[in-house]
């Protein structure tokens, strides 16, 4: 199988990075944390200019049109960024609209979300709180085996604590009634599954844009600070750490892009490949993570250092979406309950 990206997915992969690194600096990352709501409308609108809410809405909507092999690579950028805005909340939850059988919430939001005039978010069972629930116009919720589409106003919110400044965590209640009810039954639950699934994908992709930044943090650090009168980074046994973390980081990214496939085209074998891309992406940031801590040594636990904006992020992407025992869980599963399709081991059954 070709996962090889073609020129324009490049191109747009490129176009986003170039805007991130002039836009998303880590001062501008700083005082988004310490904003009162950590997001930013206006920073949101530049966004959607170059496409980013708007990836996975379809193109009559006013989208892209794109599909998840596109949407990894911008992740990755969100990711090496260390971008705090509601990209994958409100992506989960466009894709979810546009999965319903009554048109009429995608003809009304998904335009909107297109053109950075609107947020999203929407609850999952890997977790009992949901991100950027307090900037979302509209919220898909579940509750007893339907899925719910509320207006905010109508959602009580209990903010929770979360050691990522980036994140913006809240416990959502509701009154569930037929009139909130989108979708129930097999089709809610079909929808919930989808939406976990391409959430955790989308915290893996970012996971490789964390790993990959903490790796450039601490090969530059390590080029300046200087030991017995050398740079730290000509000790071989920094440079083994490195070297090991850029292993581990690129093991992953395979299983990333693999999982992006199914995920995109509705595999049998979906689940199981975005749980091995959540893991081992999320392994190789928090690896990362401790990693390029090591390297910067005691200056590296200071807040005036770049080093905690990248490794707070890298811990509560491992728990979003999924921890690492509920996705360790879905493997054990599959394998156990002998649920595992072929085409997770890179081939099919003779005659499929």
């Amino acid at each position: 199988m070709d996962f090889t990206f073609n020129e324009d997915q490049l191109l747009l992969q490129q176009a986003t990075r170039d805007f991130l690194e002039g836009e998303c600096t880590p001062e501008w990352v700083r005082a988004s944390w310490e904003s009162d709501t950590g997001r930013d409308p206006a920073f949101w609108k530049r966004l959607a200019e170059i496409g980013v809410p708007g990836l996975l809405v379809p193109e009559a909507h006013g989208g892209l049109g794109l599909d998840e092999t596109d949407w990894v690579l911008l992740l990755e950028e969100v990711g090496r960024a260390a971008l705090a805005e509601p990209v994958v909340a409100t992506a989960v939850a466009a894709a979810a609209l546009a999965e319903l059988d009554d048109p009429a919430p995608a003809a009304e939001w998904l335009p909107r979300v297109a053109a950075g005039d609107a947020r999203l978010a929407m609850g999952h069972a890997a977790s009992p709180f949901v991100a950027d629930a307090h900037v979302a116009d509209r919220l898909l919720l579940p509750a007893d085996g339907a899925l719910h589409l509320l207006p905010q106003s109508a959602v009580s919110l209990e903010a929770q604590p979360s050691n990522d400044g980036s994140q913006r965590l809240y416990r959502a209640t509701f009154a569930a009634s037929s009139a909130t009810r989108a979708a129930d039954g097999a089709r809610a639950a079909a929808i919930l599954d989808a939406a976990l699934d391409r959430g955790a994908l989308a915290c893996a992709a970012q996971a490789l844009g964390v790993a990959d930044r903490l790796i450039s943090l601490a090969v530059e650090y390590a080029g300046q600070r200087q030991q017995f009168g050398v740079a730290i980074g000509s000790f071989q046994a920094v440079k083994h750490m490195l070297a090991d973390v850029k292993v581990a980081l690129e093991y992953a990214r395979s299983h990333v892009y693999r999982a992006s496939h199914s995920v995109a085209r509705g595999e049998r074998c979906r689940a199981v490949d975005v749980s091995m891309a959540k893991l081992a992406a999320c392994e190789a940031a928090t690896a990362a993570a401790k990693t390029s801590l090591q390297v910067h040594g005691a200056i590296g636990y200071t807040y005036e250092q770049d080093v905690h904006l990248w490794m707070k992020r890298a811990w509560s992407l491992d728990l979003a979406f999924g921890d690492p025992v509920f996705h360790r869980a879905r493997l054990s599963s599959a394998v156990i309950d002998g649920a595992l399709p072929a085409e997770s081991f890179g081939y099919s059954p003779q005659g499929a």
